[in-house]
């Protein structure tokens, strides 16, 4: 079979990320392809960069595949916030894929949770969650003139025009006998530039492990689930050193939900890493009550761990229970003093708008920033996704709207404290407060030693539009303090 694989992401169709500059490829995508080329002719369209759904028109006519799998990078969570935009895209090339002559399968964390629409825009199947055993059995299947697709575990179709699923597929736990993802079918030079444009470095995205066993009450896991399997140390020194030889990155983002959970891992993965004479920096997602566990952090800053974004998610304690966060506030100071202590940058995820969130809440938040100093944060405002207990609580709230457009639309979908758009501004308002406190500390820096260590100026200089940017959103914030009427509409 002639299998054509697409992803449904595309940078450019989220202004903010575009903008950010830091696009990686889609490494699920082509994970999934190397399991399929090697009994299938397989290429590989990847999105990302590209401009828009019409560019995969001109790909079918002169590959003429048989299959288009539009399977999404599950291990990206720019893809788990299932955005409008982003499901138009697919929706659009579902439509081109068909009236190709292309039987389409798509998988991703909204068709997952939506196959229902996906299947009425024309997919012949959706492969629900983790797909890479499902896609290459749905293949070989289609392949046969006597197929019976019902037959391949995993998946939802139309049956007489009723929306159905195949039995469910037991998860794969041996992640060390898939192949090293197709990176060979990517352009990985567009990458570069503009990662080296943007940031003056380059990155690369590794994944070690599938799930996270942790239960917020608010985080939604479509594809990978709630259990937690991990390749070898071994299996992912190996694919590091193949990136550091063929492509040179200057640096790898782990892109797990949580990083060496098992015992021991980040040790011996470590010491894999010093065997075949590679180290890169990298950065990591985490749990602070983790990384207090035994030496996690000395063994992760033996790896070349540069940074590691954590789930702080509110100063509030009131409000991490609310989430079942499973962490406290107490921990959030520990992992982030000691983390310093290493010379390793902290980022914190931070969520504001959850239920019940007080005006006292928020100001805890602020209070955490200001007294713990992390090197970076990345705001959201509470989103209700399908599968999670925090959609059942407010899911009669959501009406006809129930996604964001972009990853910067920012909307309050339900009735809470403040009206939504309290919680746009409070978004802006935070981080330019932040990026003001960064560029006073750093012209004290600059005025106690003039000739000491190497100082930020464009940080220091950033200072003249961060004093009054900041100053005039917080008035704007306190206009839009007051409650929703009872009957304004979300």
């Amino acid at each position: 079979m002639r299998v054509l694989l697409a992803n449904a992401y595309f940078y450019r169709l989220d202004t903010k990320q575009w903008r950010d500059g830091r696009p990686y490829p889609p490494l699920a995508t082509m994970q999934v392809a190397a399991n399929l080329r090697a009994d299938h002719e397989v290429r590989l369209f990847d999105t990302c960069l590209r401009h828009s759904p019409e560019e995969l028109a001109e790909v079918i006519r002169e590959f003429k595949p048989d299959v288009l799998a539009i399977y999404d990078d599950g291990f990206n969570y720019l893809t788990k916030m299932c955005l409008t935009v982003m499901r138009e895209a697919c929706f659009r090339m579902i439509a081109i894929g068909k009236a190709l002559g292309c039987r389409v399968v798509v998988n991703s964390s909204d068709s997952t949770d939506h196959y229902g629409e996906y299947l009425n825009k024309g997919a012949n199947a959706v492969i629900m969650g983790e797909g890479d055993a499902a896609l290459t059995e749905l293949v070989e299947m289609w392949s046969r003139p006597d197929h019976a697709t019902s037959a391949v575990p995993g998946l939802a179709l139309l049956e007489n025009g009723v929306a159905t699923l195949s039995v469910t597929r037991p998860v794969l736990r041996d992640l060390d006998r898939l192949p090293m993802p197709a990176w060979d079918l990517v352009d990985i030079q567009p990458y570069r530039s503009i990662w080296e444009k943007s940031q003056g470095y380059f990155s690369l995205n590794v994944a070690t492990t599938r799930g996270c066993p942790f239960k917020c009450n608010w985080c939604a896991k479509p594809i990978y689930g709630n259990r937690y399997n991990i390749r070898s140390p071994a299996h992912v020194a190996a694919e590091i050193a193949w990136l550091h030889a063929n492509h040179k990155p200057d640096h790898l983002w782990f892109c797990d939900d949580i990083f060496g959970l098992k015992p021991g891992w980040v040790r011996s993965f470590s010491e894999e890493l010093k065997k075949r004479d590679v180290r890169i920096p990298f950065k990591i997602q985490s749990r602070v009550d983790l990384l207090l566990e035994s030496d996690t952090i000395d063994a992760l800053a033996d790896a070349g761990l540069k940074e590691v974004w954590v789930g702080a998610e509110s100063g509030s304690q009131k409000i991490l229970d609310a989430m079942d966060k499973g962490t406290t506030v107490q921990q959030i100071g520990q992992a982030t003093r000691l983390l310093h202590e290493k010379d390793i940058r902290v980022g914190f995820f931070l969520q504001f708008g959850y239920l019940g969130e007080t005006d006292d809440d928020i100001d805890a938040t602020l209070r955490m920033l200001e007294e713990l100093e992390p090197d970076d944060i990345g705001i959201s405002v509470s989103y209700p996704l399908p599968g999670t207990k925090f959609h059942e609580k407010v899911k009669a709230q959501l009406g006809t709207k129930a996604n964001w457009n972009d990853s910067d639309e920012l909307a309050l979908m339900f009735r809470n404290t403040h009206r939504p758009a309290f919680y746009k501004r409070l978004h802006r308002y935070v981080h330019k407060r932040f990026r003001r406190r960064q560029a006073l500390t750093e012209w004290r820096s600059i005025v106690r030693t003039p000739m000491g260590k190497s100082h930020d100026l464009r940080r220091a200089a950033s200072v003249a539009y961060y004093l009054p940017a900041a100053a005039i959103d917080k008035i704007r914030l306190q206009r839009l303090r007051a409650p929703m009427d009872r009957d304004e509409n979300t």
